[in-house]
């Protein structure tokens, strides 16, 4: 039997509401989104707490979230569904989008651009006034159920001529930018998620906002608040300060030894030697 490769979370209403601090207003302009039936596009840097926020919205909304992992092989049937062969007959199995539009959920893809471009073209009738699925081997057409709602997030960071949204299909959704929080508001995520002290989440955040200023290394991406949530996790473990930055910030920035090096100075900058 073929295997499918979007991959989801069950399909089932939380059992409470993930801890998220909102920085502006994004938790209104999600609600609002959803009641007018509108889909919703959110960009961001890695890390920035879209998934958590999407989790946070669903929740609160009492709606069943279904979260699809895009990469470079999800195609439109992995979402839509096909046919499959078992017990001498064949049968139709839903996709995860398609499970979303029959049930109401909503449906979230993330990392939306690392999917086949074919993808996005099943996208475009469910991102308009006809909240539509159709599902060619079937000659079905799935009219979206009370409570759906289509969220889709990337990383503008990344985005190139080959991965990247057409106006045709960005300007469906209505858009909101996440960036990585204020100190204050970082701080009280790090305290939060990483079961630590607020003095030394503040700490954390210091030394994210100096490695993010730092213009003479080459990185793909800086510091995020998932990682330093990470390095929080460690320390609170008993894992010494240094080490937990080292193992949870540092090395998952750079394989280059120079480049550890420099940022390793920053943290011991930042830091000091305390546990």
């Amino acid at each position: 039997m073929p295997e499918l490769k979007a991959a989801t979370v069950p399909h089932a209403l939380p059992d409470r509401v993930p801890f998220y601090a909102e920085q502006a207003e994004e938790c209104t302009v999600f609600e609002h989104t959803w009641r007018c039936q509108l889909p919703l596009l959110i960009k961001g840097p890695t890390g920035c707490g879209k998934t958590r926020f999407v989790e946070h919205m669903a929740a609160r909304l009492g709606r069943p979230l279904v979260t699809v992992s895009c990469h470079d092989d999800l195609s439109a049937a992995d979402l839509v569904g096909r046919f499959l062969i078992g017990n001498g007959e064949t049968i139709w199995s839903d996709g995860p989008l398609a499970r979303a539009v029959r049930t109401g959920a909503i449906c979230y893809l993330d990392e939306v651009v690392e999917a086949r471009k074919d993808t996005t073209v099943v996208l475009h009738p469910l991102a308009d006034d006809r909240r539509a699925l159709p599902i060619e081997r079937t000659g079905e057409q799935l009219q979206a159920a009370p409570g759906f709602m289509l969220v889709m997030s990337y990383n503008p960071g990344y985005q190139n001529v080959l991965k990247g949204l057409k106006p045709s299909t960005r300007q469906r959704f209505v858009a909101l930018d996440m960036g990585y929080p204020t100190p204050d508001v970082e701080c009280r995520i790090v305290a939060a998620e990483g079961g630590v002290a607020e003095p030394v989440a503040a700490s954390l955040v210091r030394l994210a906002q100096a490695l993010r200023s730092l213009t003479d290394h080459d990185l793909e991406e800086t510091a995020s608040t998932r990682l330093l949530v990470a390095a929080a996790r460690l320390n609170a473990s008993g894992m010494p300060m240094l080490l937990a930055c080292r193992t949870a910030v540092v090395n998952a920035l750079t394989d280059d030894p120079a480049t550890a090096s420099g940022l390793h100075e920053v943290v011991r900058a930042v830091m000091g030697d305390g546990r």
